[in-house]
């Protein structure tokens, strides 16, 4: 059962990530957002499904939020982010972007608690 606590901020998405709902996010050089990138440091998971130049809705560091999983993750076990901007088990060189509250596989939706921090 996923659960969430978030306390969004909205940011203009430079691109539409219409399709990347609950994919971890940066702030690129537009000051905008767009999806992160393989090991990438993240501002938040987005929370709705903005067209390019629409806010997106960003959840806040210490946040409960849902997450969509680009690969198996456990329980308890630290995630990072794929190329596509999904949560997988954080490798070596990657930014921790928080810990699983459940377990899941590629493609389900899980709750994390977002906390960013320094590279594994």
């Amino acid at each position: 059962m996923a659960t969430e606590i978030v306390h969004n901020r909205s940011f203009i998405a430079t691109a539409s990530l219409a399709a990347s709902q609950y994919c971890f996010v940066k702030m690129n050089s537009s000051g905008g957002i767009s999806l992160c990138d393989d090991g990438d440091a993240a501002i938040g998971v987005l929370q709705d499904k903005p067209g390019e130049g629409d806010p997106g809705a960003v959840c806040s560091p210490g946040d409960l939020s849902k997450v969509l999983l680009g690969g198996t993750v456990s329980a308890g076990e630290n995630v990072a982010s794929d190329s596509d901007g999904h949560a997988v088990a954080a490798a070596s060189g990657a930014y921790n972007l928080g810990t699983a509250r459940s377990a899941g596989d590629e493609g389900d939706v899980i709750t994390i608690l977002f906390m960013p921090g320094a590279q594994s």
